[in-house]
Parts: structure tokens; C-alpha cells; sequence
């Protein structure tokens, strides 16, 4: 009799430009990409995670990056009030390029941070040889009076946004926005495996196909832009509710873990696994001795 095989196991090309401990790695995008950043940042690589928070849709992460590169600083104009018709939550500030994370009790606090985070952030993608885009959804929301998309809508009336599915032309060109704008860098695609079950589910399919489109029709395109399968290894490799969350839409720890040990396969030299492994006690004993502190 034959092998049997009970799961469909992914085989992820390596990829161009190998990641070690000499590079410096720019995340931007979903929340899956604060957990494999994370992992990274345990691991000790030079990495920085969100500077504007967690970003879902291409226009978003272009609208950020054409930020960091020139550096606008931002100004009270930016600024607008989240949720602001709970009277009986305290006035929070940030601004639609922005998550919810960074709001702040008040509109001069709000500006000081995310100036320092946009500065940093600046300075860091000069120097960066690696970008990791992770998107989540090609689902928009625009502020109808400016007709822009926002990265979140902090919870403000529904009537000032319009929603809609971005098209898989939109998505390629925004997406070839940023590769032509990072020509240097590295640039590596993937689609998160987190099902954005408010889209509805057939809503979530029909998003994670444009977004997978689009990045398939980049690749043709540029030579400086590789794909990691975030997605294809969730949905057909680890075909199982027991590597879901409890919600039954994000990634469990597991999975998580699961889909990084594939990424280091294909995008980290085999040069830098010793020093990971040596990093990675090191954080683990510290974070043991911060937990007896606490």
C-alpha cells in the first residue's frame, strides 16, 4: 500500500533575499503581522512593527509609507475625536492614519506621539533593507467629506463613511505604488490568514481573492517583490478549528508559531538560526525574571 498523507502540507520557495542578524525589517499591515513581528522582535532581529498601528487595507499601508518617506509631520488638522458620541467615556484624540492605539486624551499628546513615532519610523525605512507587508482586507472605508480612505473609523456615526470593495486593478497599482516607491528594499507580500468574519464569510473570500490577485499580478512585475503564503498555509495546511483562537477567526499560538517556523524556512539564512536560538533563551529569561519582579 501507498503513504497515506491526512493533510496538505505547503512547500514555501525561499525567497530572494535571505533575512539575518545584519538587516533591518520594516512590518507594516493586520494584526497578523504585530504576532510574526513579535516573534521576531523575541528573536532580537532589528525589526520595527506598525509605526501608525494595526493597518488592514492597501491604501492604508500606501498612504503610510508615502508618510514615512516624506516625513509630513502631523498637525491638529489631522486630528479628530474618537467616539464621540459616548458621553459617558472620556474624549480620546487620534486620526484616521492611524489605529485606535494611538489615541490620547488630548489632541497635543496625540500629536507628540505619533510625530515621534512617524520620525522614528522615517528614519528606520532610510536604513531598511526588508519591508513586510501583511494585508488583511480590500473592504474600505472613505470619510465621504474627503473622499479619503481612513485606517480605522474610531468608532465615529456611520453616515460620514461610504464602504466598499477596492477592485483587483486598485489593489495592483497601490500595491505597485509601493514597491516603485521602496525600489532598495526587499519587499515581501503576504495575505493574513485572519478571517474578517464582519465582511461576512463569502464578503472575507471575495477580499482575500482580489488582495491575492493583485499581489500575484505585482510579482509579475517587480523583481523586488516576493509573496510568503500566510493564508494558503492557514486554510489548506492547517485545515483544523484546534489552530484557531477561541473567537474561531484568528490563529491560535500554535498556528502562529506553525506559520513563522515556515517563514523562517523560506526568508532566514541558515546562517542566523544558532543566534536565534541563543537570542531567544535570552528573552525568555528575561521575560521569567520581569514575571518573579511583577
Amino acid at each position: 500500500m501507498g503513504e497515506f498523507k491526512f493533510r496538505t502540507q505547503i512547500c514555501v520557495p525561499a525567497g530572494k533575499n535571505m533575512i539575518d542578524y545584519g538587516s533591518r525589517i520594516l512590518m507594516l499591515g493586520s494584526c497578523f503581522t504585530t504576532e510574526i513581528g513579535k516573534i521576531l522582535q523575541d528573536y532580537r532581529f532589528n525589526v520595527l512593527v506598525n509605526p501608525f498601528g494595526v493597518l488592514y487595507n492597501p491604501c492604508s499601508i500606501a498612504s503610510s509609507v508615502k508618510r514615512m518617506l516624506e516625513c509630513t509631520p502631523f498637525t491638529a488638522g489631522d486630528v479628530i475625536q474618537t467616539n464621540p458620541t459616548d458621553a459617558s467615556s472620556p474624549a480620546r484624540y487620534a486620526s484616521f492614519h492611524h489605529h485606535s492605539s494611538f489615541s490620547r486624551p488630548t489632541p497635543e499628546e496625540f500629536m507628540e506621539n505619533a510625530n515621534n513615532a512617524l520620525s522614528l519610523a522615517s528614519d528606520f525605512l532610510q536604513n531598511a533593507d526588508t519591508v513586510i507587508i501583511t494585508l488583511g482586507t480590500a473592504w474600505v472605508y472613505r470619510n465621504i467629506q474627503t473622499g479619503n480612505v481612513v485606517s480605522n473609523c474610531h468608532k465615529r456615526l456611520a453616515k460620514e463613511f461610504s464602504r466598499n470593495l477596492l477592485e483587483v486593478v486598485q489593489c495592483r497599482e497601490t500595491l505597485l505604488e509601493i514597491a516603485d516607491s521602496l525600489p532598495d528594499k526587499n519587499i515581501i507580500f503576504t495575505v493574513s490568514p485572519i478571517r474578517h468574519l464582519k465582511d461576512t464569510l463569502h464578503g472575507n473570500q471575495i477580499s482575500k481573492a482580489t488582495l491575492l490577485l493583485a499581489i500575484e499580478q505585482v510579482l509579475e512585475k517587480r523583481e523586488n517583490c516576493t509573496y510568503f503564503p500566510s493564508y494558503e498555509i492557514m486554510m489548506d495546511d492547517l485545515r483544523d478549528y484546534r489552530f484557531y483562537a477561541e473567537d474561531m477567526l484568528h490563529p491560535s499560538p500554535l498556528a502562529v508559531k506553525y506559520i513563522f517556523e515556515k517563514f523562517r524556512e523560506a526568508n532566514i539564512s541558515p546562517v542566523a538560526f544558532k543566534q536565534m536560538e541563543s537570542n531567544m533563551r535570552l528573552t525568555k529569561a528575561e521575560n521569567h525574571i520581569q514575571k518573579q519582579i511583577l
